[in-house]
């Protein structure tokens, strides 16, 4: 990092918080480049379920002659599932920083406060997304096909930064209030539990009624349809609206209630 006189003025500019978010995560980039064992971690569980699901449990499940092959129906649901899975090394890294007195030291230094949060948040989208690719580059071995256009395959990648940025900043809630390291990244499990309870691997209709109802009111089935249909080039109707709801919700909340939480412990 950049040598800075201590005592300097604290005030951020813009340019200030750039730089600095900038400093700290390639900081925090440089971790996981010499362990790059989160990365495929990440990508393991997902891609061992898509060989389940597909190889052992694909042929029993019917999902009509209009919606194309069990991978093509399955695979947004899987890398939702992979987001969720790569959020808790953010949780994990997190509190590893705050129990190692990192942030105190940062706080000697004239940056920008939030800018040592957003590193993390940055860190963890490069990671997953590299995940995400690895994971969609398996899912077209297996015979994943899609027609989607380039506005298509856009707003698919829209959609999936949006959802790894509110999870990521629910994560950074995690790290900075867990009291171990257990603790940190449990967090995560419900999340990646989520989308057995949704659309992504049967349709919600064939769900008991308590169950259908909550699968079909809860984030990641507006989600998983809208992916769903931008892959198979299909009009995404209302669904694109109410996920765009729900992540934006998600992430202003989890967002403020993570500066809220970071200005606690600084100060």
């Amino acid at each position: 990092m950049t040598a800075v006189a201590v005592g300097a003025p604290r005030a951020a500019t813009g340019a200030r918080f750039f730089s600095d978010t900038a400093v700290l995560t390639g900081r925090s980039l440089r971790h996981i480049l010499r362990s790059p064992d989160t990365i495929i971690t990440t990508a393991v569980t997902p891609i061992a379920l898509m060989l389940l699901f597909v190889y052992v449990f694909g042929g029993a499940i019917d999902l009509g002659a209009d919606q194309g092959s069990y991978i093509d129906y399955m695979l947004p649901g899987i890398l939702l599932i992979t987001i969720a899975s790569g959020i808790a090394y953010t949780a994990y890294r997190l509190f590893l920083d705050m129990q190692g007195g990192i942030f105190e030291r940062f706080q000697s230094l004239p940056i920008s406060r939030s800018g040592v949060l957003w590193a993390h948040v940055l860190t963890s989208l490069v990671s997953i997304v590299v995940s995400l690719a690895i994971v969609i580059g398996v899912a077209l071995l297996m015979g994943f096909r899609t027609g989607a256009s380039i506005g298509a395959w856009l707003g698919v990648a829209g959609l999936l930064v949006l959802f790894t940025l509110a999870l990521t900043w629910l994560a950074v809630i995690a790290g900075l209030s867990a009291k171990t390291v257990d603790g940190a990244s449990a967090f995560s499990y419900p999340l990646i539990f989520l989308p057995f309870i949704s659309s992504a691997f049967v349709p919600t209709e064939s769900m008991p009624g308590p169950v259908q109802w909550f699968a079909e009111n809860q984030p990641v089935t507006s989600i998983v349809d809208s992916i769903r249909a931008l892959f198979a080039g299909q009009p995404v109707g209302s669904d694109i609206w109410v996920a765009m709801a729900w992540l934006v919700g998600i992430l202003v909340v989890a967002y403020a209630i993570s500066m809220s939480i970071y200005r606690r412990k600084i100060s």
